[in-house]
């Protein structure tokens, strides 16, 4: 009976074993079919090795100023990526310490850390385990990121990371992984890649990294936002000592060197670089979509589009960073002062006290507004609402500040934010030099420069003056500034700046640096306003100007850009230019993609006319209305230009040049309603002039810019001098007889109140005579 009982034991445990290996063979028969399945691509295709032979980051474009500045970068994730020579070996040591101390040993994946992992993990639930994945692991999440709803899913993706990572390992040397994995971890505030994170938290490259830095930044791979040195330190600290001893433990790290090193506080020399931080933001703004379109347009050589976030494109643009600099900074320092003066003009009422509809206005635009109605709340729970304070960022030219403001608050606070846009021309061949398209590009994105139509005051008059030269009107014939009732347009009576009646006679010259209204649209008259019109859009004014005597007092509404191209036919000697953004485009490894063809200038004036021009528009600077630039702020280069300033003072411009650069400057408010209430304060030669002003005297300080500051107009020839030499202005003496009661005499005495003149005509071809003989 003991024998058979025995015997029995043993047929049970027998069949037990057997039991137990038909299902553990069963189980590896199954994982092995489930791993030949997934490689074989039934749960979602693996990468090629061609693919993984061939791994490409996406690497953000740069965008370059003509003189070889990165102005800044265009990305989805920011990265900039280095070679495994360019890193410093701290990271490396801390890296492979830290994430797998095995790494030179396994084959992509760690058996003794996988077996960790089920045991401790899986089996016992005990999460101090830590994770299995190895770097290459890692680096395999990295690239081909997951996607997980169901723990079916984890198994799918950790076997295919595995299947990944053993292909990683028999392409690429281990240094090799290591340079792609710290090119592609992410370090929080959406930069990846080792050398970007070098750069924001240290200011510094990644090969010049020390210890303690080297720790921090990879103490942060496993958590970036916990471990974010700059917003907790002391758990950044806390990490940092957690990879250094690790580094001790594996020997990368001396027991001495840690103990000087843990007690360190956390120091990071924090770098930010954004798509709204570095220069020209409103010009890259701008220029974005233009090149995604090329980019939509344009075939890599694998077929596949280009893009401008992530193939590591190098654009190179018209913008010098030296002029950029200048025009920022100058419009920076004056609109701060501006401002200043703005809010103490205002400082005991506000424009919407007389004109409610203004803020009213504001608030149904807001989108808060919007919102609430949508919401199904009237117009009075709406305003209730919108007047609770709360702690709110605004901004000033000192910075955000925080204050405690209702909604309504922060509308009328940014209702009297002065803005202003700056654009500089090269008028040889359109080259955009400089764009500032607003104050602060982080808190107001709208473009002055491109999108802005505002009316442009007498900014517009030299179109005007150049008709009539083009027309053969004699620029020394003096013109009454008397005030005329236009019946035809129903009484309309212009008048000039300073509404007070003008007894003098004014040449060109004259007429041009006193900015007279009466004068300029007498001048219309004579030339015609539908020639005056052409001459403009010759000239590069390509918006519809209407047809009507007042669009010679700059009535019409055009964009900054377009009135600085029509003065480049003034600087070039009258050939029109068309704007130019960009010079040329290359790949990641500097082969040429693509190089802008500069348009051929058109003749649009004559080069005489541009000449006399030129001479009249530097009489505004020495000696008229911008006449500021030299007595008050002591300006020395050789410069002509145009002030303008609209009705009730809503826009201030000043559109300076010479024959190397011509800069346009716009200031106002958003709303044309919000504004000075006196010209000497709301004029374009107190707001926009000293903007151009700084910037060229910024300029000065440049020694490379010396052939654009030093730059001056030709000196008239004797011929044309003697076209426009004449008195600038002089008595309108059959005005007084008017005003007198004086009877005319006859004609031999008329001629008495003024020299009797060649005709203009009979001055040119006297000219032109000369120079033929």
């Amino acid at each position: 009976m003991a024998k058979k009982g025995k015997e029995k034991k043993r047929s049970l445990l027998s069949y037990l074993l057997r039991f137990i290996g038909v299902i553990v063979f069963s189980g590896l028969s199954l994982a092995i079919i489930f791993v030949l399945l997934i490689k074989a691509g039934y749960f979602g295709a693996l990468p090629s090795e061609s693919s993984l032979q061939n791994i490409k980051n996406n690497i953000a474009t740069e965008v370059y100023s003509s003189d070889g500045v990165l102005l800044g970068r265009f990305f989805v994730q920011e990265r900039n990526p280095t070679s495994y020579e360019n890193i410093s070996p701290h990271v490396i040591n801390a890296l492979v310490a830290t994430e797998d101390a095995r790494f030179y040993e396994h084959k992509g994946v760690d058996p003794r850390s996988l077996l960790r992992v089920v045991i401790k993990t899986v089996i016992l639930q005990d999460r101090s385990g830590g994770g299995g994945s190895t770097i290459s692991q890692q680096l395999a999440k990295n690239m081909f990121p997951r996607e997980i709803n169901t723990k079916f899913d984890i198994a799918v993706t950790k076997i295919k990371e595995a299947l990944i990572a053993f292909q990683l390992e028999s392409s690429y040397s281990k240094e090799e992984i290591l340079e792609l994995y710290l090119n592609t971890v992410p370090f929080g505030e959406n930069i990846y890649g080792i050398e970007l994170a070098a750069q924001r938290f240290f200011n510094k490259k990644a090969k010049e990294l020390e210890i303690q830095e080297a720790a921090v930044l990879v103490g942060m791979l496993k958590a970036n936002h916990t471990y974010n040195p700059r917003l907790f330190p002391d758990k950044s600290q806390q990490r940092r000592n957690v990879v250094m001893s690790q580094m001790v433990k594996y020997d990368y790290l001396s027991e001495e060197k840690y103990d000087s090193l843990k007690t360190l506080p956390v120091e990071i020399d924090y770098n930010r670089i954004s798509p709204q931080s570095g220069l020209a933001t409103y010009f890259r703004a701008f220029i974005r979509p233009e090149l995604e379109k090329w980019a939509e347009e344009n075939e890599k050589p694998d077929g596949t589009n280009y893009n401008i976030y992530a193939d590591g494109l190098k654009i190179y643009t018209t913008i010098d960073s030296r002029i950029q600099e200048a025009a920022e900074a100058s419009m920076s320092r004056n609109m701060a002062y501006l401002q200043e003066q703005f809010d103490n003009h205002w400082s005991t009422s506000k424009p919407w006290s007389s004109e409610k509809s203004i803020l009213d206005d504001a608030i149904k635009r807001s989108s808060t507004y919007k919102n609430l109605k949508k919401k199904g709340l009237n117009h009075s729970e709406i305003l209730k609402t919108l007047k609770a304070k709360h702690p709110t960022d605004v901004f000033t030219h000192d910075g955000m500040q925080e204050k405690n403001l209702s909604s309504i608050d922060s509308l009328a606070h940014y209702l009297m934010i002065l803005q202003s846009g700056l654009v500089a021309m090269d008028p040889t061949n359109g080259h955009i030099k400089a764009w500032v398209g607003g104050i602060d590009f982080s808190q107001f994105q709208y473009d002055h420069v491109l999108k802005a139509k505002r009316q442009v005051g007498s900014t517009f008059k030299p179109f005007v003056y150049a008709a009539a030269l083009e027309k053969g009107i004699d620029p020394c014939d003096h013109i009454s500034a008397s005030r005329t009732v236009y019946k035809n347009l129903e009484d309309w009576t212009p008048g000039n700046a300073d509404d007070s009646e003008n007894v003098m006679k004014y040449s060109f010259t004259g007429a041009l640096a006193k900015s007279v209204n009466t004068v300029t649209i007498k001048l219309v008259e004579k030339v015609g306003v539908d020639e005056v019109v052409e001459t403009a859009q010759r000239m590069g004014i390509d918006e519809k100007l209407p047809s009507v005597p007042s669009v010679a007092l700059g009535t019409a509404s055009i964009p900054l850009l377009e009135m600085t191209k029509a003065y480049c036919t003034f600087a070039n000697g009258g050939l029109t230019v068309q704007p130019v953004f960009l010079k040329e485009i290359k790949d990641y490894n500097g082969t040429s993609l693509y190089k802008v063809e500069t348009p051929s200038p058109q003749r649009a004036i004559q080069q005489q006319t541009a000449q006399l021009m030129n001479h009249m528009l530097k009489a505004v600077v020495d000696e008229g209305t911008a006449s500021s630039a030299r007595w008050k702020y002591n300006l020395t280069n050789d410069v002509a230009g145009k002030t303008g300033t609209t009705q009730s003072n809503a826009d201030g411009w000043f559109i300076g040049y010479n024959p190397k650069l011509v800069v346009g400057v716009w200031v106002g408010a958003d709303d044309p309603r919000i504004r000075f209430r006196t010209t000497a304060l709301g004029s374009g030669g107190h707001m926009a002039l000293p903007i151009f002003v700084g910037m060229f005297k910024d300029m000065n300080k440049v020694s490379a810019l010396n052939s654009i500051t030093s730059a001056k107009f030709p000196t008239l020839s004797d011929d044309l001098l003697s076209v426009v030499e004449c008195e600038s202005e002089k008595e309108d003496k059959n005005f007084l007889q008017k005003v007198l009661g004086i009877d005319k005499k006859d004609k031999a005495k008329t001629k008495e109140f003024g020299e009797e003149k060649k005709g203009f005509f009979k001055k040119l071809k006297d000219v032109f005579k000369k120079k033929n003989e």
